[in-house]
């Protein structure tokens, strides 16, 4: 396999170019480094990468970039650049999320329509597409209403994915991706919050009751699904990605509690506008044409990004 993974130095990115890498393929990873989190933590990121043989970084947007040349000799592409975060979408910062999710997706579409050895486009697409209208577990095949301008973003490049396979036969595949986290959890997600705040003794903030849900999803296994995804997805497809692991804010402070051998202190903040109040995915699809079948359960997912944390804080 020769790869390009966009986005690269994230937190999924550089944890899917390491598995790539490590199972013998050709990786070119392209990343931006945008101010969404410091360069530096991107930067921790990409050591373990940037030390073999097998990897070659590009530092660029791409909407900057020679992507027909970068996409010229590669069989797999792994689109996973974008502008993360829900509650940062909304007013003038929507203008990032456009440029970074739905233009730079358009380009890179551009250029892998004409590619000459492309096997698959897989697309990190996200469950904020959903929105809080939708029967549980989610299928794919409901309709998406998303409540925040970031899963709109998310909509509109899986959408774009969807069209160019349609007219120029682009072997698109998305996965819609339910909470990832573990070892490198971009600083502003929850677990990451709660853990570090855990360490240090500090309070930690909950936005509303607790009571909101989600199907955590552990990088690793996000990790095994695109991989898959690369080589059994069927083109023009949309696949839910989601851990089996839906729960409470609540219980997984309780969960923390038990790994940290101490509950955090909760200092309760109003609900912010764009959360969805619960997610929890169908992965039958998933698990048919992909053999995805999540293996770390959320207390064994939760240790091990606690013991990454206390290792670098």
């Amino acid at each position: 396999m020769k790869a390009l993974v966009t986005g690269v130095a994230g937190f999924i990115g550089s944890t899917l170019a390491e598995r790539l890498v490590a199972d013998g393929a050709d990786v070119v990873g392209i990343d931006c480094f945008t101010d969404y989190y410091p360069r530096p933590v991107k930067e921790r990121n990409l050591s373990q990468l940037l030390a073999g043989p097998r990897f070659r970084f590009v530092e660029s947007r791409i909407q900057d970039a020679d992507v027909p040349s970068l996409v010229a000799d590669r069989t797999h592409v792994f689109h996973l650049a974008a502008q993360a975060g829900v509650r940062k979408s909304w007013g003038r910062d929507f203008a990032i999320y456009t440029v970074n999710n739905i233009e730079a997706t358009q380009v890179l579409l551009e250029a892998v329509a004409r590619a000459p050895v492309l096997e698959r486009l897989v697309y990190a697409s996200s469950s904020s597409v959903y929105g809080d209208n939708t029967p549980m577990p989610f299928r794919e095949d409901v309709m998406t209403q998303p409540v925040s301008p970031y899963g709109v973003s998310k909509l509109a490049a899986e959408q774009l994915c969807y069209l160019y396979h349609a007219n120029f036969r682009v072997p698109a595949v998305s996965l819609r991706y339910f909470t990832v986290y573990g070892p490198r959890q971009r600083p502003d997600m929850g677990f990451h919050k709660f853990l570090r705040a855990t360490i240090l003794g500090e309070p930690i903030a909950v936005f509303g009751d607790g009571e909101q849900t989600r199907d955590f999803t552990f990088v690793k296994d996000a990790v095994a699904a695109t991989i898959a995804a690369g080589t059994k997805g069927v083109p023009g497809r949309v696949y839910n990605i989601g851990g089996g692991s839906r729960v409470s804010v609540n219980e997984v402070l309780d969960l923390i509690g038990r790994i940290a051998g101490r509950r955090p202190g909760v200092r309760v903040d109003p609900a912010q506008k764009g959360d969805m109040r619960h997610t929890y995915a169908d992965t039958s699809l998933a698990r048919a044409d992909l053999g995805f079948a999540p293996t770390v359960s959320l207390e064994e997912g939760l240790a091990a990004e606690y013991r990454w944390l206390t290792e670098i804080l």
